[in-house]
């Protein structure tokens, strides 16, 4: 029985499950494209699709990991606890090892990703662009945009925080009792 399986995933270079994931995203994404073949504006949506995939790449990618870069320089190789890179789990790899002490990157990271993505999308809205229509369209004005998401910015890194410091708390009280 575990013969076929694993020449299975020699071949394949993954488990029988990660195929049929693929194969039900791809079936569900031809839907979508045919659906959307069939709109008026088809041509239009796969252009912005295009440009959206090409500024991302072009434009968004390098200023990002240009960004990750430079916090990670500023926090230390890897999150300022001199960790290995790939390491940012508190608990132990194996029952007997010490847990490994948190890491302040991925606390950073996580609410910085969550602001920029919110900042594209409601982008429109918090520059106040585009007045006249929104006012016609919902009957309110955009004045609301930017003091929302810069409240909803703070709160985002104010539970990174809290969460790092729990974190930090659990490990310490585990760490100093094996000590």
């Amino acid at each position: 029985m575990d013969k076929p399986i694993l020449r299975f995933r020699a071949a394949y270079g993954s488990s029988l499950q990660h195929l049929i994931v693929m194969i039900a995203c791809f079936t569900l994404t031809g839907w979508v494209a045919l659906r959307i073949a069939e709109e008026a504006t088809a041509g239009r949506m796969l252009l912005w699709f295009v440009g959206a995939a090409v500024a991302h790449d072009l434009v968004l990618f390098p200023i990002y990991a240009s960004a990750d870069r430079v916090l990670r320089g500023a926090l230390g190789r890897s999150g300022g606890e001199g960790l290995p890179p790939a390491v940012h789990h508190p608990m132990p790899a194996r029952a007997g090892q010490a847990p490994l002490r948190p890491s302040l990157l991925n606390h950073v990271r996580v609410p910085a990703l969550a602001t920029g993505l919110l900042f594209l999308v409601y982008l429109p809205g918090i520059l106040r662009q585009g007045r006249e229509t929104y006012l016609a369209a919902t009957g309110q004005n955009q004045q609301p945009y930017l003091a929302r998401w810069l409240a909803l910015t703070a709160a985002l890194f104010l539970v990174s925080g809290v969460w790092y410091l729990v974190r930090q708390i659990r490990w310490r009280r585990v760490d100093g009792s094996e000590r």
